[in-house]
């Protein structure tokens, strides 16, 4: 039930016509309380949709009541209609809920420049009020998806206390965030201010380092609302790992659907002076359409590797690196090591691990590897 497994939530999802294909393409979950404490991060790009400019006025108080999602339409670059239209949905779901339009977040995912129809919108809202449920969780995922082909979903227990969480994102996978829509909730007792100290921890090591395809988008947005109904207030620290671990398995279901990827790749590199180094290494990599394309036809092209990590203003030595490729390393002191024909490349995950050899930091950053299949979805692509 992801998003209300959690006491104290309730949620919907419906197909209220957005979508060609008749499929589930508007939800919503709302928060009961007693307590509505929230954090929420955004896409850092700076052209953003208008549920985003809007939203990120709403989250400035910490508090957070609401969140109502549409696939099927970004309403980015839809003009000062497409911003009214995100604040009549507000309003919308505000009046139904009993709430104030000001503590509802809108979130929508599909195609940029498409104008969703308002009035559908506003009659939708009033269908997924009419169905909330605490058994509502699963629709709501389903009704998020765009290229998904599975809907992402997660739950971690604690100690009388759990958080929940759903996401969507399959293509444009890249920080920060990734591109991607989620809703966590947890009915622990946590004030905003840690909250927001726990998401901004737990984004920076799990859908920060998704790196699927170097493209960001304008619509990520990441919410996390506490609803305190299970009357426990856990340490900072227990949450926070818990939480990470909730962001941690949400980015890989995202990575695991990426749009038709053979391979899931995660480049770690240690030896980093700074996780900073560590970081721009992998990413350097992640980014490399050549890795990539060597990656999908089973080379273990490690030169494309160095390569890579060349392009970096990380310290290191360049002529004593070692790289390895699903154990075997094939790299060492900047050299050939063992027999490449030794690595496996069959399977769909993939490590490659890279050692800088210059300090005790490490990180690593997950991406996919480049296939004919991924071109053609984004040639052709229907929200």
């Amino acid at each position: 039930m992801s998003v209300t497994h959690p006491a104290g939530f309730v949620a919907a999802g419906a197909a209220i016509g957005l979508k060609s294909t008749g499929n589930k393409d508007f939800a919503l979950v709302v928060n009961q309380g007693p307590t509505f404490d929230s954090a929420s991060v955004f896409t850092s790009n700076r052209c953003k949709a208008n549920p985003v400019l809007w939203s990120e006025q709403v989250v400035k108080d910490g508090v957070v009541r609401a969140v109502v999602l549409n696939s099927g339409g970004a309403n980015c670059y839809t003009g000062p209609e497409g911003f009214q239209t995100t604040h009549q949905v507000a309003e919308k779901v505000g009046e139904l809920v009993g709430i104030a339009a000001g503590d509802v977040v809108v979130c929508s995912t599909g195609l940029i420049g498409l104008v969703n129809d308002r009035q559908t919108l506003l009659d939708g809202v009033g269908t997924l009020h009419a169905q909330l449920s605490a058994d509502g969780g699963n629709e709501a995922a389903e009704a998020i998806m765009t290229t998904d082909t599975v809907s992402k979903q997660v739950v971690v227990q604690g100690d009388g206390w759990s958080i929940g969480g759903m996401a969507k994102g399959a293509g444009m996978l890249a920080p920060a965030l990734a591109t991607m829509l989620v809703v966590i909730t947890t009915d622990a007792v946590v004030p905003a201010a840690d909250l927001d100290a726990a998401l901004r921890a737990a984004t920076r090591v799990s859908f920060d380092r998704l790196d699927s395809d170097g493209c960001q988008s304008t619509n990520d947005t990441v919410t996390l609302m506490a609803s305190g109904a299970s009357g426990v207030a856990p340490g900072l620290s227990d949450f926070t790992a818990a939480l990470t671990e909730v962001c941690r398995s949400l980015a890989l279901q995202l990575l695991a659907d990426a749009e038709g990827a053979d391979h899931e790749i995660a480049i770690t590199t240690r030896g980093a002076v700074s996780e900073d180094d560590a970081v721009e290494v992998g990413r350097s990599v992640a980014r490399s359409n050549l890795f990539k394309a060597a990656v999908f036809g089973k080379d273990p092209n490690w030169g494309r590797v160095l390569a890579s990590v060349g392009t970096t203003s990380a310290a290191f030595d360049p002529a004593d690196l070692d790289v390895a490729m699903n154990g075997v390393w094939v790299c060492r002191n900047s050299t050939p090591a063992e027999d490449p024909s030794l690595v496996d490349l069959s399977d769909r995950k993939v490590t490659v691990t890279i050692d800088l050899k210059a300090g005790a930091a490490e990180a690593t950053v997950w991406t996919n590897d480049l296939t004919h299949a991924y071109v053609h979805e984004n040639s052709a692509y229907s929200s």
